[in-house]
């Protein structure tokens, strides 16, 4: 994919992200994302970084598509890979979704043991006659 591209063809040239990212004149944390299929770039920074990397923009996207093709093959192929990118980040918030009511509903459980728990041990208070009364019975 687009991110495995990135970093093989950078390692290749001896770039570091942070190198990468000055020449494209972006933050490090973008080709970061990149990188890690996060996000893509737009056309335009595409054609930077195939640029910057002495690539051609289909040898980045990995696709099928000709050197010479026009940029709407470019953009369609830029629009799978955002789509799978869409995809992929969709799951990953339902599963932290999940994840956190599961999380919320274990802590409201636990806090309702303590609660219960602490009903029961002051709510059960049972009285003890003090000493001088059973002394006070025994004597006549």
């Amino acid at each position: 994919m687009l991110g495995e591209t990135i970093v093989t063809l950078r390692k290749q040239k001896g770039l570091s992200q942070q190198d990468l990212a000055d020449r494209l004149h972006v933050v490090r944390q973008t080709i970061s994302k990149w990188e890690k299929n996060l996000s893509v770039p737009d056309a335009d920074a595409l054609v930077r970084l195939a640029d910057a990397l002495d690539a051609t923009v289909p040898q980045l996207l990995g696709a099928p598509v000709e050197a010479d093709a026009p940029a709407a093959d470019v953009a369609a192929a830029l629009t799978r890979i955002n789509e799978q990118l869409a995809i992929q980040n969709r799951r990953r918030s339902r599963i932290w979704k999940v994840v956190a009511w599961v999380l919320g509903i274990l802590l409201l459980l636990n806090i309702l043991n303590i609660a219960g728990g602490y009903i029961a041990f002051h709510g059960v208070r049972t009285e003890q006659p003090a000493i001088e009364t059973y002394v006070t019975k025994l004597d006549p």
